[in-house]
């Protein structure tokens, strides 16, 4: 990683109902739009990862999640910085979602998460959650 590159660090929910369906979001700005990946944003300085998902989930989706275990965190160098995510496994808490920001959404089974253009740096954690 260069040293002039700028890190930013997000928190994603993977959200999988009782079906084990994945929910994908797709982007609808900036250089990545029309690409998917899972919802979240950036930690705030006075956030814990969880509580920075429940909050960026209230704001996107409008809706309460439950953050469970810490799937995994991607380092990954896109062009213009490096990014670390940290992605939790979530589930729904009160059941419906409200797309605020986002263009589109899907429940994706394990055997479908091909079926969109995942963002790079969430590949790797696809092809984990399809063995599932």
């Amino acid at each position: 990683m260069s040293s002039n590159s700028k890190t930013i660090e997000v928190v994603a929910a993977v959200i999988i109902d009782a079906d084990r369906r994945i929910f994908a979001t797709q982007r609808g700005y900036g250089e990545w739009k029309d690409w998917w990946e899972f919802p979240g944003g950036k930690i705030e300085p006075d956030e814990t990862p969880e509580q920075a998902l429940r909050r960026e989930i209230r704001e996107e989706l409008d809706a309460d999640i439950q953050v469970g275990e810490l799937l995994r965190t991607i380092d990954y160098d896109y062009p213009k910085f490096h990014l670390t995510m940290h992605c939790y496994r979530c589930t729904l808490a009160d059941g419906h979602l409200t797309l605020l920001e986002h263009e589109a959404a899907k429940w994706l089974k394990p055997a479908e998460l091909n079926s969109v253009k995942w963002l790079p740096a969430d590949e790797d954690l696809i092809n984990e959650l399809k063995r599932e």
